[in-house]
């Protein structure tokens, strides 16, 4: 009898000590975050509505509040983090605004405007130097952004390649990772009432399109989200978020860069925004309805909270996780 609880107690110390968990960093902020980037181990940036911009050099425990003067009714979406001091930040919405710092926001410098009323930008992405701004369609195409230096200048690439839009056809601002900057290529996943993944390669005058058989046909549904591990192999998510606890198809698998999908034998539990991969068997998920883990490659999920966050960012050594969301919360996940 003795082993036999001496043997439970370390099984339950075993099962806690592996048990993940969600700690506040910040909360009570009068902002909606959905822009929220890493810069190697220690740096965090969020951004979001009310024109709010943060940051943290130490791993969340302490936070600089740095808003542009003058922008204080823009709803920044997206933010890419170059160091403690240097960032990007794109807002939605018209006009559409990105602003540049690299003195950790004393000052920002507007690099780009548009004061089309159509325009709406959802989402960046940088590999090194090089970046993509996806917006919303425009007499039927997607609007493409491109900067080669960190962002401090962009330029108009979307008459290079044009990346026709179904009617009704859009993309999602509510996480900044609709799109993905993969070795040459750029992969773009789309809602609305359709849903494809777009790769589009400048290096090689190419486009491709694939279906995504993901929930989608109006406008609140589709993909919100993709991550891949290489050119093949990757996960998008999405569903409907008017209807954030419906699961009932809102995340696919491929292991061939869209040509076929598969669905996760146990799905994520909800609606999500954003998905990540902490390593190739490790992914986390999360969304207005709450965050899922996967330990299988994205094969079977488990809900770990209910608690509700828009974005998902990384540190470099993998090692930190951080969540952000509408109530003006940022967290830190612990697998």
């Amino acid at each position: 009898m003795k082993k036999l609880l001496i043997i439970a107690f370390l099984g339950l110390f075993i099962c806690t000590a592996h048990a993940q968990s969600i700690h506040s960093l910040s909360n009570n902020n009068k902002s909606s975050f959905r822009g929220l980037s890493t810069f190697k181990d220690k740096t965090i940036w969020v951004s979001g509505s009310n024109g709010k911009v943060g940051r943290s050099t130490d791993m969340g425990k302490n936070w600089e509040w740095i808003s542009p003067k003058g922008y204080e009714k823009y709803d920044f979406r997206d933010i890419q983090a170059f160091g403690p001091k240097e960032a990007v930040i794109v807002s939605a919405g018209a006009p559409a605004i990105i602003l540049y710092t690299k003195d950790a926001g004393k000052n920002w410098k507007e690099v780009y405007r548009n004061d089309d009323p159509d325009i709406f930008l959802d989402g960046m992405d940088f590999k090194g130097k090089t970046g993509y701004i996806i917006g919303d369609p425009i007499n039927g195409a997607f609007q493409l952004l491109k900067s080669n230096n960190k962002g401090k200048t962009w330029q108009d690439v979307t008459e290079a390649i044009h990346l026709f839009a179904e009617p009704g056809e859009a993309a999602f601002a509510a996480s900044g990772t609709s799109l993905q900057v993969i070795n040459d290529w750029l992969y773009i996943g789309t809602g609305g009432s359709y849903s494809s993944l777009m790769k589009r390669s400048e290096k090689e005058s190419k486009l491709d399109v694939q279906d995504v058989p993901i929930w989608s046909g109006s406008a609140s549904t589709g993909i919100f989200s993709i991550d891949f591990l290489n050119e093949r192999e990757g996960v998008v998510v999405g569903g409907n978020y008017t209807s954030d606890k419906d699961n009932s198809n809102n995340i696919l698998l491929t292991k061939n860069a869209g040509l076929s999908w598969e669905k996760p034998e146990v799905p994520v539990y909800g609606f999500r925004s954003c998905v990540k991969y902490i390593s190739p068997k490790i992914l986390v998920a999360t969304g207005t309805s709450g965050t899922d883990i996967s330990e299988d490659g994205g094969n079977t999920w488990k809900n770990i909270s209910t608690d509700s966050f828009n974005v998902i960012a990384i540190s470099s050594n993998k090692k930190h996780i951080y969540l952000a969301g509408s109530n003006g919360n940022i967290a830190l996940l612990t697998l």
